[in-house]
């Protein structure tokens, strides 16, 4: 099995990242298992790709291994694709979760059911040592409720309300979650090319 380091300090993104890669054969590993747990990396990309890219290679750089980063958002199409690559700070540094929901609910206040359509974006990238690099982006549509439902998740996801379903990514298992968010369709991606 190809051990890969995470260039995330997320649990959650390091929980999705472990359980969709080892499909493919390939042993994840966070940061600190392979001691550079802390670094803190400056994503001042103005992309997801930039961004993911930026990530992967500092860790790469750092330990000599193969490093996969995941940066990931949301976009919403009447906020002109904002939050964005800010998706994580939308509220300001050091916000929570729920600040960032608030700010987003706030945003959209009186803006109607069917204009509140978004979408989650993810990009991972894989830096090897020997300079190649593989990037991937993965997309899951929705829209966005006027309240948040579920506990679950993290982040925009007891807002998010993905195409087709009736439950928000906070509402439903993480099994099924892992199939159709947009780091799974990212990580498909990634594998064609992997492949």
């Amino acid at each position: 099995m190809t051990t890969v380091v995470a260039a995330t300090g997320n649990e959650h993104k390091l929980k999705e990242l472990k359980a969709i890669m080892e499909k493919f054969g390939m042993n994840v590993i966070s940061q600190e298992e392979a001691g550079f747990g802390g670094v803190d990396i400056v994503e001042d990309g103005e992309s997801f790709e930039e961004n993911s890219f930026i990530k992967a290679d500092a860790i790469m750089e750092l330990t000599g291994q193969i490093a996969v980063a995941d940066d990931s958002g949301l976009e919403v199409d009447y906020l002109d694709g904002a939050p964005g690559v800010h998706s994580a700070r939308y509220a300001g540094e050091h916000k929570s979760d729920v600040d960032n929901n608030n700010k987003l609910l706030k945003e959209l206040e009186g803006v109607p059911e069917e204009e509140r359509t978004a979408r989650f974006v993810s990009v991972v990238t894989m830096v090897y040592p020997d300079g190649r690099m593989l990037s991937a982006r993965g997309i899951c549509p929705g829209k966005i409720l006027f309240e948040p439902r579920g506990t679950g998740g993290f982040g925009y996801d007891p807002l998010f309300l993905p195409d087709g379903l009736d439950q928000t990514f906070a509402e439903i298992d993480q099994e099924t979650k892992n199939k159709i968010s947009h780091r799974a369709n990212a990580l498909k991606n990634l594998e064609r090319m992997l492949g």
